[in-house]
């Protein structure tokens, strides 16, 4: 793979590179659930969470490469039941910090990161906008010129999936990092997380 990366052209791998970081930089649906994980279990929650979205993210790549998302763009019944079972779960989530009581101590230890990883990878391999933009977007930055072409969206994935996870980790631990600071106002906090996952599943159903 860095053969690959070594072999493409400088400026075009730059170009690739920047616009990846400036789409993650601009707060989406992966961030603002990082940053919900985060201020809901701690800033190593929001780090979790944000491993969880970039496996997810390579998911989706490894699917652009192999052609299924094409296909899954080609029937339409597969992508509404991808988006109504995102928006289901982010619904379910939004339940649950909801509700939860005020006095609960924040969940800590293996268990609660491996939640918030295996909570960032459903909700975005759930979300079929993810693997669209994808498709649309690495084919882009490959040139056939330099050979077959999967080996060039690995390797183009895979530096999108570092430079995503790099810049969705930092926004889920500043928002764990103010969430410690609020420790207090636990019931608060859950409030806005329930706010911000129902939200996101708004946001999966109407966009």
């Amino acid at each position: 793979m860095i053969a690959t990366i070594l072999a493409m052209d400088p400026l075009n791998l730059l170009a690739f590179a920047g616009a990846g970081m400036l789409l993650n930089l601009t707060p989406g649906a992966d961030v603002m659930f990082a940053m919900a994980c985060g201020a809901q279990g701690g800033a190593r929650a929001g780090i979790a969470a944000a491993a969880g979205i970039g496996l997810g993210s390579a998911f989706h790549i490894l699917l652009t490469v192999l052609g299924v998302a094409a296909a899954l763009q080609a029937v339409p019944h597969a992508l509404d039941i991808l988006r109504w079972g995102g928006a289901g779960y982010l619904l379910w989530l939004a339940y649950g910090a909801w509700t939860a009581p005020a006095d609960t101590p924040r969940a800590k230890g293996a268990h609660s990161l491996r939640r918030a990883f295996a909570r960032g990878l459903l909700t975005n391999v759930l979300n079929p906008k993810v693997g669209l933009f994808i498709l649309a977007f690495l084919p882009q930055f490959a040139d056939p010129a330099l050979g077959p072409v999967w080996p060039q969206l690995l390797a183009l994935g895979a530096v999108f999936v570092t430079t995503g996870f790099v810049i969705t980790s930092g926004y889920g631990a500043l928002a764990g990092a103010f969430g410690a600071a609020l420790r207090a106002r636990a019931r608060v906090m859950n409030r806005i997380s329930a706010v911000v996952f129902g939200g996101l599943a708004a946001r999966l159903v109407l966009d």
